[in-house]
Order: C-alpha cells, then structure tokens, then sequence
C-alpha cells in the first residue's frame, strides 16, 4: 500500500481510494493503446528490433566511452 507521510501519520482512507480509483482511470485509459501495442509485438519483425537496439548500443558505448575519459 503507499503511504502518504504528510503529517507524520498513515494515509487517510480517502487517499487510498482516491489512489485506487486514479489507477483504475489510467488503466481504462491506455487499454486500447496497450491492446494494439501487444498486437503489434506479435506481428514484428526482426528487423523492428534493430531500431531499438542500436541507438541503445550507442548509448551504452558513449558511457563507456566517457567512463575511460575520466
């Protein structure tokens, strides 16, 4: 559960269900997104993949880069 420390004590009834129900909004929310995204997934290719790993292999190469610098 989180807790809201705001005066020192535990979180109010009426802030864990505001929480709740904001959690409940958003999931309702991306639903569709999240339904065509795992639809989308299925149908990649490996190709697709290699737009998300190569500018994170650059990334990981230019903070090793900057690490040998220092």
């Amino acid at each position: 559960m989180v807790m809201f420390m705001v005066d020192g004590s535990g979180a109010n009834i009426w802030q864990v269900l505001l929480f709740g129900a904001a959690a409940l909004l958003i999931v309702f929310i991306f639903k569709p997104g999240i339904k065509t995204a795992f639809q989308q997934s299925k149908e990649a290719e490996n190709k697709d993949w290699m737009g998300l790993l190569l500018p994170i292999g650059v990334v990981v190469l230019f903070v090793l880069l900057l690490i040998s610098l220092v």
